[in-house]
């Protein structure tokens, strides 16, 4: 899949630092901005469960 079609927050800035995202055919791929050799491949109902989590705060414990 080309480059460009890695996606982050638009919070994050200009920094390096956060995770980006892309689909990828049935899934979704997460990689750090700033070491993008290890990605992390997961189902769109997962990630959708995550990114509830993330907004509801269950997971500010973790921080």
């Amino acid at each position: 899949m080309p480059e460009q079609d890695w996606r982050k927050s638009s919070f994050s800035g200009a920094s390096n630092e956060c995770v980006e995202v892309r689909p990828s055919d049935s899934h979704i791929e997460l990689r750090e901005s700033d070491d993008g050799g290890i990605i992390l491949r997961t189902t769109a109902a997962a990630f959708a469960d995550l990114l509830h989590a993330i907004k509801a705060g269950e997971l500010d414990h973790h921080a």
